[in-house]
């Protein structure tokens, strides 16, 4: 009854090496995100939805308890061979018809009819899919947060210490770095708030069988299972699901790059105003001896730069054919994962950089001595002409703290 037509373990993902080693890994792959969307971590996903699966059916009475639990105990994925999987999966547009045959091989003639029962490809990958996200967005979230608090300490710390505000990269008027901190603050939060809310909201099981028309009992019992939500619909070539989430994770990658911009900015020799702590051995030049470059602010931005394109993917993505699209759907999964894992990594950088960033205040005075030199009253004493920028400072910080 085994063919080839594809009409629980939990154990944490293991690294992949196609995301977490290699020679531009220390740049791309920072945080625990990367790790969290490799080879390993997707054929592990796969398999949680097919024990998921196997459970779900137990509980529907389409097969016993004892056959779920002996499919689902062979869920695992130091029991299939990755490589293998990805070979195979050429001759499908596919991995899931060599795995679901691995696994079938895996728990023997007696049970291998009940694996994969009354699924479809799209199901265990839609449902994969989800399940990576969901897990590769706890250190996503977990980093912004920490970034959030070092940017309300900068706040907190700087409300008063005067700097020259910058527009069209020109010396403007006497501002706060406290206020351009809150301002990074409330950008972050805001960024990461959307993303919370497409991990509590979006992340849904697909489980809808060849054409969407299963009994919505399945699913309802695998979302139960895996943590997911549960939709109203199967969405098989209804993309805004993962649309969603592209755009969150946009948006986030998107305010963390002006962060670092910001940094790399006044970090300047010329204007000297803002410099990267922490590690002192980095940042060095093979050429030039003196210099000390930010590192973190650099990573971060050439994470960032490569994810707007990977979000305009994943849109055009959103027109599918009929039940089943050919070709956008495939296109999803390596996007979705370099989504992740980018976005992960500029989070995680961008921490780093917050916590470590180091304010040079004597030379914000310095440099506001220009605009005092020529003639602009407000540079002259700067902290009686900083507006609302305590009570913005503070807005910002009571919304942090709330």
């Amino acid at each position: 009854m085994a063919t080839d037509s594809t009409s629980g373990s939990r154990d944490q993902a293991r690294r992949s090496s196609l995301t977490s080693e290699g020679v531009f890994a220390g740049i791309y792959a920072r945080g625990d995100a990367p790790a969290l969307t490799g080879d390993i971590a997707w054929l592990q996903a796969m398999l949680d939805v097919e024990a998921a699966l196997a459970r779900a059916c137990a509980r529907e009475k389409l097969m016993t308890i004892e056959a779920a639990e002996a499919i689902a105990s062979e869920c695992r994925a130091d029991n299939i061979d990755v490589l293998a999987i990805g070979r195979d999966a050429g001759r499908h547009a596919s991995p899931i018809v060599p795995l679901v045959r691995a696994l079938r091989e895996a728990v023997g003639e007696d049970l291998a009819a009940y694996v994969h029962l009354g699924a479809t490809s799209q199901d265990i990958l839609d449902t994969a899919q989800m399940l990576i996200a969901r897990r590769a967005l706890e250190p996503v979230l977990a980093d912004a947060a920490g970034a959030m608090r070092a940017a309300a300490r900068l706040a907190d710390e700087h409300r008063l210490s005067p700097m020259a505000g910058r527009t069209l990269l020109q010396q403007a008027l006497p501002t706060s770095f406290g206020l351009r901190a809150a301002g990074w603050l409330v950008g972050i939060g805001e960024a990461r708030a959307r993303v919370e809310i497409v991990r509590n909201v979006e992340l849904a099981v697909q489980m809808g069988g060849p054409v969407g028309s299963r009994d919505p009992a399945i699913a309802a019992r695998v979302a139960i299972e895996l943590g997911l939500a549960e939709p109203t619909l199967p969405w098989d070539t209804i993309r805004v699901r993962v649309a969603s989430l592209a755009g969150a994770l946009g948006g986030l990658a998107g305010v963390l790059a002006k962060v670092a911009r910001d940094v790399t900015l006044l970090a300047q020799d010329e204007i000297g105003e803002l410099s990267e702590g922490g590690a002192r051995a980095r940042g060095g030049s093979t050429a030039m001896a003196h210099k000390r470059n930010p590192v973190a602010a650099v990573s971060l931005l050439a994470c960032a730069r490569r994810v707007p394109g990977l979000v305009a993917t994943i849109l055009a993505c959103m027109e599918q054919e009929h039940e089943r699209a050919a070709g956008a759907w495939q296109a999803e999964w390596g996007t979705v994962s370099e989504l992740l894992s980018l976005t992960g990594s500029a989070t995680a950088w961008g921490r780093d950089l917050l916590e470590h960033l180091e304010v040079d205040q004597g030379r914000m005075r310095e440099n506001l001595e220009r605009l005092a030199a020529a003639g602009v009253q407000e540079a002259i004493e700067p902290e009686l002409h900083l507006g609302a920028a305590p009570e913005l400072i503070d807005r910002a910080l009571a919304a942090h703290r709330s």
